[in-house]
């Protein structure tokens, strides 16, 4: 059966949308998943399903935490060859711009043609974007990731539902899962 690894967006902010690692297993079992696994409580999840795309398993994990938490949570969702391939990216993408932090956003499908030429044209000192696939990569100079104009507010408002994480948590996550 396939494996997938998905990125919940917007929990454990505030005291409204908090969902507990133990109570996001639970869920993605009750969606029919097995060999679940969590990783920091971040929102990150490996399931293994029987569904085929992951479209599929993102409409049903969001339905089983909708009816565990009560509030919508968009789940973004890859196959374990494509967290690699995010990954193998993201190093070729740091080597060009060597002391740079990076974060990737992750999109729930891959932005238009138009929407990926305006992100990849942000134009900020210290800044640099990188689209590929659903994956879009932000190289980021400055100190911390909240000085930065490109952010995951921004991708969302080019490209759609995305949730961002730290490069070093996709190594980890691609080590431990893929």
């Amino acid at each position: 059966m396939p494996t997938y690894v998905a990125f919940l967006r917007a929990i454990n902010l505030g005291a409204t949308r908090k969902f507990p690692k133990d109570a996001i297993k639970a869920a993605a079992e009750a969606a029919g998943c097995t060999d679940v696994e969590t990783y920091i409580n971040t929102g990150n999840l490996r399931v293994t399903t029987g569904r085929r795309s992951h479209r599929t398993v993102e409409q049903a994990l969001e339905g089983a935490f909708l009816a565990d938490r009560g509030f919508e949570v968009p789940t973004i969702a890859f196959t374990p060859a494509e967290l690699r391939g995010i990954v193998a990216d993201a190093d070729e993408f740091e080597a060009d711009v060597r002391g740079a932090r990076q974060y990737v956003s992750l999109l729930k499908e891959a932005p238009a043609k138009a929407a990926a030429d305006r992100l990849g044209s942000h134009a900020a000192e210290g800044e640099h974007v990188r689209v590929r696939g659903r994956a879009v990569h932000m190289i980021l100079e400055q100190e911390s990731y909240q000085q930065a104009t490109l952010t995951n507010d921004l991708v969302e408002r080019r490209a759609g539902v995305a949730t961002n994480r730290n490069i070093r948590v996709l190594r980890e996550l691609a080590a431990r899962w893929c």
